[in-house]
């Protein structure tokens, strides 16, 4: 009676002990850090909560041929594909976390043959054969809060993963939309270029005329021909960016190079009231800050994975099965063996291993953070970068009409002065025909640039969601 006093007395000391061990706070809580200010986006101090970022891709990109290859790119690109497995492997190391607060379950059968010497059979037997089954059980204690850090650790990595997943795709959104935009700019491109050959073409057979009429010299004809060559020379370069742009979409969609189904560039209407949203939205769509924070917890939890290890470890062991040298007897009673055993672990001198591993999880958290308070000024740098650029393309756009507007004229009346006028030489209409040229590939780049900066700012937001 005494004795199972005693052992309930022992068992509630225990007890009571791993309660007061359990309370003392050896990790600490992650909080989530607030890196965010008023001023991220330059020049921009609004309220309006209302973002771009928000808006499903099939909503914000109206063009049928280019949803077409989005959606393509979304189910077949290789690279979004690899992050799918990254994160089936993340959501099994994290499945596993969550076992390891499960004891341990192990068997193991066995027949051992032994030669005895002399000694050890007494002089009586020269062998034996031993038969085992045993059944073995160990349950570590989580006192300090290793194990729950460890799974909360393991749990970021899975949401990093799927974070990345979708950095991925908001990537790769905005790299089919980018360079389908380019095509369309190139075909625009080709279209001026060849247009303006049969200008040229046209404008050799004047000068034939008028030198026949001895109004220009043979100065005049070989210069005309010369422009014309000009302009041929410049269509065989834009013909092979637009089979390499072809090509980049048809890898982006992970197919064959082929043709792109496309409209022109003429056909598509840029959105005009836009919203960035506040900075501290970035956390919520852009899904690289949310990687990058959510790698700052993975290192701030294994700080205090390395924090418990300067505390012991409390183990329970068991084990129970059968062990026998008779065969018959092995199932038996007298077969049957059975032990539990608690055990602590206290690290004493181990070459200051424990300390080293502390120090540089200290470190890699203090990485970590730097890391994440880098990847908000990047957004808010992109997000302003993209502002400017929209505005600086739209700023050019009415001023490049009206430059083309004025150099077509001066085309024109170079052209009529060369007629009527001694003073007025082919080089005048040379370089007003190259101006005007360049001014309507100008056009052209203007346009797309207001493309680009708004796909740019797209992504700079953390758009590419679906519906």
């Amino acid at each position: 009676m005494n004795k199972t006093y005693d052992m309930k007395k022992i068992i509630l000391l225990i007890s009571f002990s791993l309660f007061l061990l359990s309370s003392c706070h050896i990790t600490k809580e992650y909080n989530q850090i607030n890196v965010y200010n008023d001023s991220l986006y330059r020049d921009s101090f609004g309220n309006d909560t209302n973002t771009i970022a928000n808006i499903p891709w099939q909503e914000f990109f109206i063009d049928e041929n280019l949803q077409a290859l989005i959606q393509k790119a979304l189910s077949q690109n290789l690279d979004l594909k690899m992050a799918i497995e990254r994160i089936n492997v993340a959501n099994a190391y994290f499945k596993q976390s969550k076992l390891a607060f499960l004891p341990d379950l192990n068997s193991s059968v066995s027949i051992r043959q032994s030669k005895l010497a002399f000694p050890q059979g007494f002089g009586l037997i020269n062998s034996s054969t031993q038969y085992d089954l045993i059944i073995s059980s160990s349950w570590e204690l989580d006192i300090w809060g290793k194990l729950k850090s460890s799974k909360k650790a393991a749990l970021a990595n899975l949401l990093k993963t799927e974070a990345a997943k979708r950095a991925v795709q908001s990537q790769l959104v905005s790299e089919v939309a980018f360079y389908y935009y380019q095509l369309l700019s190139l075909d625009n491109q080709l279209e001026i270029l060849e247009k303006t050959l049969e200008n040229r073409k046209l404008d050799v057979s004047a000068m034939k005329d008028l030198k026949a009429s001895n109004i220009v010299n043979g100065a005049a004809v070989v210069q005309s021909e010369a422009n014309q060559y000009s302009v041929e020379v410049a269509i065989p370069d834009v013909k092979r960016l637009i089979k390499e742009t072809e090509n980049m979409l048809s890898f982006l969609i992970a197919s064959p190079s082929e043709t792109v189904n496309r409209k022109s560039l003429g056909d598509e209407a840029i959105p005009q009231e836009l919203s960035v949203g506040i900075p501290a939205q970035l956390l919520k769509y852009r899904p690289d800050v949310q990687a990058a924070e959510l790698e700052f917890r993975i290192a701030f939890e294994q700080t205090n994975v390395a924090r418990t290890a300067f505390y012991p470890n409390i183990n329970i062991t068991g084990s129970a099965g059968f062990s026998s040298l008779d065969f018959s007897k092995w199932f038996t009673a007298d077969g049957l063996f059975a032990n539990i055993m608690g055990g602590l672990t206290q690290p004493i001198f181990n070459k200051g291993m424990n300390k080293a591993n502390l120090s540089s999880a200290e470190a890699n958290q203090e990485i970590a953070f730097h890391n994440f308070k880098k990847s908000v000024l990047i957004a808010g740098q992109e997000v302003s970068n993209a502002l400017y650029a929209m505005e600086t393309a739209k700023e050019k756009e009415s001023s490049r009409i009206k430059q083309i507007e004025s150099l077509t004229k001066a085309v024109d009346f170079t052209k009529e002065l060369l007629k009527y006028s001694e003073t007025t030489n082919y080089t005048d209409v040379l370089t007003s025909e190259q101006n005007l040229l360049n001014a309507e590939l100008g056009m052209v780049n203007d346009r797309v640039e207001q493309w680009i900066a708004l796909i740019y700012l797209y992504k700079a937001t953390g758009g590419g969601v679906e519906k």
